[in-house]
Parts: structure tokens; sequence; C-alpha cells
């Protein structure tokens, strides 16, 4: 059996990073910078206001806590626009929350500290020192900044930073084109009732979910029945038109279906045993240079082998740093039983942070490689190495699947 680091090496080095693109920031959404955005210009681009209130010569208001003082009112500044009035001792001007400062005050008090006596007059009753809720220029970013390095993915305040330092186009790794399919006369999707021998097509459906939720554009090819002609049609036409191609069922040591005689034959793929349970059976290769992911059949051990093996690759092409789920040391708030067999379980667990601030965690009521229904519950996964198990109370590395 190969270890699992060994495969997940041999897969990430066969599924580099993809050419970047030029996008406009708004198309970028979601996807990870591929160069640095450096700031052109100030942000905010000149001294504002933090607050509604009055601009003032600090000096002018220095004791108004203790007596307030009262100014003459010049004028009036809304956001967006501005004044020349200079301001002198002894008088102000209303301003608004992100308007500019006029020229000759250096302070704003509060309007919940103002009273206004009449149009032209406003007592304050706060004393203020220089630069208090004043926001000078460059506050948040200067030219020459680097504002959002590259290996950064765009959620939405970082679009929000582009949009804010002007950076209109933006150099990204695209996100995966994945062709997802399913193989089997035994499988319905139609919804009609079942005929003896056949089951409800899942994995399918469950994998493209998988693969929109790690970021990429999803195509579902639909079920293949067993023909060998049309399996490999379908698997060249999916390699000419998409980054990669996700299919699960017949890669074990004993299968000689379909999959594994077309692919076994068209690409160049390696059949494997991982030391891993579930998801032991695993197949990788390049058909025409394109990635070709052959995943278990059961659908705990293809959703299992999805998270090994294809995630990580996945993200690793759209230029995640970070390709792995989340991983915690956690405790097993009961024992995490297993017996010796050369293999890495891999428990699907709920996870949950308790008050002592740790990943506290429980296996689901079935860890067979079959049983979905259960591990739809899991919120983790529990690396649990070759052994007796972990007892009650025991520490154990967690994966994080809900982050």
């Amino acid at each position: 059996m190969i270890p699992l680091p060994e495969a997940q090496s041999f897969v990430l080095e066969r599924c580099p990073a993809r050419e970047s693109v030029e996008l406009p920031f708004e198309q970028a959404a979601g996807m990870v910078l591929a160069t640095d955005v450096v700031a052109t210009e100030l942000v905010p681009p000149f001294d504002n206001t933090a607050v509604d209130g009055y601009a003032v010569i600090a000096a002018d208001v220095a004791n108004a806590a203790v007596e307030p003082v009262e100014l003459q009112v010049v004028g009036e500044v809304a956001a967006g626009a501005a004044t020349d009035r200079v301001l002198a001792r002894g008088e102000t001007i209303r301003i608004m929350t992100g308007a500019p400062i006029p020229e000759g005050a250096d302070a704003v008090v509060m309007v919940e500290d103002s009273e206004l006596i009449d149009e032209n007059t406003v007592r304050l009753s706060a004393s203020v020192q220089r630069g208090d809720a004043v926001r000078p220029a460059g506050d948040d970013v200067k030219p020459g900044e680097v504002v959002v390095a590259a290996g950064t993915l765009i959620t939405p305040p970082v679009l929000g930073v582009l949009a804010m330092v002007n950076a209109l186009t933006v150099s990204v790794y695209p996100r995966v084109r994945a062709a997802v399919l399913s193989t089997g006369d035994e499988l319905v999707d139609d919804g009609r009732p079942l005929a003896p021998g056949e089951i409800r097509e899942s994995n399918r459906r469950m994998l493209a979910v998988a693969l929109r939720d790690a970021g990429c554009d999803v195509t579902d090819l639909g079920t293949v029945r067993d023909d060998e002609a049309e399996l490999e049609r379908v698997l060249r036409s999916a390699a000419d038109q998409y980054d990669v191609v996700v299919s699960s069922g017949g890669v074990s040591m004993g299968d000689y279906d379909v999959v594994k005689a077309v692919l076994g034959r068209i690409a160049d793929m390696q059949w494997m045993q991982v030391a891993i349970k579930p998801a032991k059976p695993f197949a990788f290769g390049l058909l025409d240079g394109t990635p070709v992911f052959g995943l278990p059949g059961n659908p705990v051990s293809s959703f299992v082998s999805f998270e090994m093996f294809a995630r990580p690759a996945l993200r690793q092409m759209m230029g995640f740093e970070r390709l792995a789920r989340p991983s915690v040391v956690g405790v097993a708030d009961v024992a995490l039983e297993r017996r010796p067999d050369g293999k890495t379980h891999l428990m699907r667990v709920q996870s949950e942070f308790g008050d002592d601030g740790r990943c506290h965690v429980v296996p689901v009521r079935a860890q067979g490689s079959h049983q979905l229904a259960a591990t739809s519950s899991a919120s983790a996964i529990a690396v649990v190495p070759d052994g007796d198990g972990i007892p009650a109370g025991g520490e154990v590395a967690v994966l994080l699947l809900l982050s």
C-alpha cells in the first residue's frame, strides 16, 4: 500500500497552477491573485471627518468641556462636496461624515456635543485636541504599498479594496473547468422506480457540488452506460474541452469494468492502493495532458478520496496557497476505536468548539464506506493513525470540513 502523503505528492506534482489571466476585478471574485496589487493613490485621498459635527480650530474649544464655547457657523460641507472657506479663530463649519476637512480646521466636535443657538451660532460642549475625528489623507493606503498580495483569495472585502484603489484589472488564476461523470448500467438518475440490481446515482451529484465548493466551474456529463466505445468518446471529448475529469467507480484492484479498461488503454493512469480507510483504491493519471481522477465507487470512499486527493490538487491549479482543509488538534469526547491494519483511518466526526476553546469530536453513527447518510452529518474528519485508536479524552488531528 502507498502511504497517504506519497499518493498526495504524486497527484500534486502533476497538477500545477494554471496560467494566470487578466480579468476585470468585478469578475475575479472567488479567484486567487497571481500578482501583487500596488496602490497608486492615497486612500483616503484627502483629510476627512470621521463623524458628523463641526470642524473647529482645537484651541478654540480647549476648555469647552468645562465652559461651553459659542462659535460662528460660517458654512457647511457635505460628503462629496468641498469648501474654499479658510477657517479663522472663533469660527466653525458644519461638516458631514466623509467630507473634506476645511483649510484652517484641525479637529471635529461631534454633533452630539453641540447645541444650535441660531442659524449662525452653535454652542459646543466638548474639548478636542488637534486631529480628533480627522482621518488623514493616506491613513489607510499610500502609493507604492502592496494592498493585496499575490496568493490572496478575492473575497468581498478584498474586491472592495480593489475598487477602492482603482485596480480595474487584475491578474488571477482562472477557475478550473471540471467535468464530472458516472458510469454503470446499474445507476438510475431519472427518478423512476428501481428494477432488481439497480441503485440510484448519487456520487456524480455529490462530486459536482464538491467541485463547485472547491471553486471550480463544473459541467455534469451525466451517466455513461457500460459501453467502452461510448465511454472512450466521452472521456476523450472531456479531456479536450475541460481542465480536469472526475469519475467514480471501477478503480479497485480486482475490478475489470469499462472504466478501468478504457482509461488503462487511452490514459497514463496509476492505479493505487493507498494506506487509508476508507478510500483505499484510487486512480489518477493524464489523458492527453488533462488530469483524470478516478475515485472509488462507494459513496463515502468517493467523498473522502475527493477530500484527500482531488480537492487539494484543484486548489493548487487555481493558485490557492492553502491546499488542505484547516486542521486543528481535537479532543475525542468518546473513544475512537479501531484495530491495527497498516492504514490511517479517516473517521467522519461531528465537531464543536467547547467553552475550553478546543475542538471536541464524536464519530458519526456509522463508518461504513457505503453509509453516506451517516457521513452527511459529519463536519470534520479525524485522522486516526494505525494502532488501537484514540482513547476518550485523547488528542487527535482533525480536518474541518465546514470552513
